[in-house]
This record gives structure tokens, C-alpha cells and sequence, in this order.
């Protein structure tokens, strides 16, 4: 990694020092002080040792325990009493910090990057029971016999397992399946097998997920073949059930539009209680407001879907007639 890599890490305000080590200033400063310090040994092909931290996304820390993390990682890896910067990202959903240290100390000597994958596998298991953050298992290589028979349970791998297998049902060909993949936000490696890398850069063969590419050309022409298979029957079966699932939305719909109607009318017709009216009123002035109250129900506009039903109208007004009658 080119020290001008370090300034790339810290930009456009989505990440954030959180510690630094034997170096201080912005980072034009930090990475002119590395370069000095790399002068002393300018054989070194790689000065730099660039270290990714990331926590699981149910998992959450506050920056003093990141910074902490940090010096722990020196101390364990050689470079504590280097330069090296910590950075926190923010531009995923899961926390994760950036360590850049200088791997040549003010003395000349250079810190060994031997062993390395070993020696951050143990650092990791250990901070992850120290902050109490989920545990997960370190490379097979690196466990134990006992250890290499517990179960693994790589969320990960799961999940791109899972979209290789939904992209094969949506695909027809390699080229359909490989652009599905991409909408998934995976990089497709073709070559005499198939790769996957993930947007965190995750490199996986397809062979060690059980989907080689064998795998993945021969579930594609399987499923191609059924579907063409399929018979003139089932197609009509086919079309028969989507017809008589758009029949029931439709019926569906009048259903609610008739119930919406019902309750306008009646809201209409309730305003006007000639009940409640008859019970405070003189005879004279009861016939009297019931006439004028009748005769503004039959005046009013009538709105669409909202006409007096005719059978209505016609009680109304045989009522009105009889109490006529009764007031001569």
C-alpha cells in the first residue's frame, strides 16, 4: 500500500480519527512524517501494514472502546511503539475502523508482517470476548481439532448463497443470472470456473458455496426445459387462475364502492330527526316544520350515485298527503 493510500481513507467527512500513535497533524503532515520515517530503511518494498477491523452489524461501540481496539492491535501485532493512525468509517451499516501503521520505526528497524492472518485471528477472538461483541470462529487453518468440528455459521456466505440461488429461479441464460448478480451488488469472476466478490471486496468460489459453474450452467438448463415443457393444459390452468384473480380484485372493488355509497345516503338522511323535532313542537308548528322539512329533502340536488330511491319517495310523499288530511 502507497502512503498516499492513508490520505484516501480519510475524506469527504464519512470517516474520522480516532487515535494516532508517534505522528500528529492533518493528513498531509501525517504522511510526510511516514515518508521520513520510511527514508530510514528505503529498501523495505512494503513500509506500510494496513489493518481493516470490522464489527458484526448488531454490534456497536463507542469511539473511546474503537481507540482502544486500536492500541490493543499494536501491542499485539509489533508496532506499538510505531507510527500508526486509526480511522473509524461510517459509510456502512456496520461499524469498522482502518489501522495504517508505518512498519519502519524511528530506529530503522523494520516490524515483521509474518504470520500475520494467525496473529489478527487470535487478537480478534480475544476483543471480542473483552467487549463482550459476538464471537465468530477464525480461519480453519487456524483452529484447533476440536475447534475445526463445531459447526461454522457464516452469515456471509449464507446470504450469497442465497442470491445465487434466487438469481438462477429469475434467470434464462449465464448472462441473465450474471446481471441479477450485479443488482445484488456482486462483482461475477468468469473464468474456467466462477467467483463472487462481495462489495466489501469479499472474494468466494462459487465451488466452495456448492454453486460451480457446472452447477450453476446445469440448474439454469433444467429450469429452462420445464418451462418449456410445460403444457398446453397447465398454461391454460395458467391463465385461468390469474383471469378469476382479477375477477375477485374487481368484485372486491364494487363491493367497497356500494358499501362507501350506503353509508353517504344514509349520513343524508340523518340530519334531519323528525323525531326529536315532533316531541318539541306544538301540533300547528310540528305539520308546519314536517312540511318544510319534506319538501327540502325533495328540492335538494340529487348528486351522482346519490339519487332518492323511488320507492322512498313515494312513502314521503303519501306520508305528507295523510297528515295533510289530518290538519284540515
Amino acid at each position: 500500500m502507497m502512503l498516499r493510500q492513508t490520505e484516501q481513507l480519510v475524506m469527504k467527512g464519512r470517516a474520522e480519527m480516532v487515535h494516532y500513535n508517534m505522528c500528529y497533524g492533518n493528513k498531509h503532515e501525517i504522511i510526510q512524517q511516514f515518508n521520513d520515517v520510511r527514508s530510514l530503511n528505503p529498501r523495505l518494498s512494503k513500509p506500510v501494514l494496513h489493518i481493516t477491523l470490522s464489527l458484526s452489524p448488531e454490534d456497536h461501540l463507542q469511539k473511546g472502546k474503537l481507540s482502544e481496539m486500536a492500541e490493543e492491535c499494536a501491542r499485539q501485532m509489533g508496532f506499538e511503539n510505531n507510527q500508526y493512525i486509526a480511522i473509524y468509517h461510517k459509510d456502512t451499516k456496520h461499524q469498522h475502523l482502518h489501522i495504517v501503521a508505518n512498519r519502519v520505526g524511528f530506529e530503522g528497524k523494520t516490524v515483521s508482517d509474518s504470520h500475520n492472518y494467525q496473529k489478527i485471528s487470535k487478537y480478534c477472538r480475544g476483543m471480542e470476548l473483552k467487549l463482550g461483541l459476538r464471537q465468530v470462529l477464525s480461519p480453519r487453518r487456524y483452529l484447533s481439532q476440536k475447534e475445526r468440528l463445531i459447526e461454522r455459521h457464516d452469515i456471509r456466505k449464507e446470504e450469497l448463497r442465497e442470491r445465487i440461488k434466487l438469481s438462477i429461479q429469475q434467470s434464462r441464460s449465464l448472462l441473465e443470472f450474471e446481471h441479477r448478480m450485479r443488482q445484488y451488488s456482486y462483482e461475477v469472476i468468469r473464468g474456467r470456473g466462477i467467483a463472487f466478490r462481495d462489495a466489501q471486496k469479499v472474494y468466494s468460489k462459487g465451488s466452495d458455496l456448492g454453486y460451480s459453474l457446472a452447477t450453476i450452467e446445469k440448474q439454469l438448463k433444467v429450469q429452462l426445459a420445464q418451462k418449456q415443457s410445460m403444457t398446453s393444459e397447465q398454461k391454460h390452468f395458467l391463465s385461468l387462475q390469474q383471469s378469476l384473480d382479477k375477477m375477485e380484485k374487481q368484485k372486491q372493488a364494487e363491493t367497497n364502492t356500494e358499501k362507501s355509497d350506503l353509508r353517504q345516503e344514509q349520513k343524508r338522511y340523518q340530519k334531519f330527526d323528525f323525531k326529536k323535532d315532533d316531541d318539541d313542537m306544538s301540533e300547528g308548528r310540528r305539520n308546519k316544520h314536517w312540511h318544510e322539512k319534506v319538501h327540502e329533502i325533495l328540492m335538494e340536488p340529487v348528486r351522482e350515485n346519490e339519487g332518492i330511491q323511488y320507492e322512498l319517495e313515494q312513502e314521503i310523499r303519501q306520508k305528507h298527503q295523510r297528515k295533510q288530511k289530518i290538519s284540515h
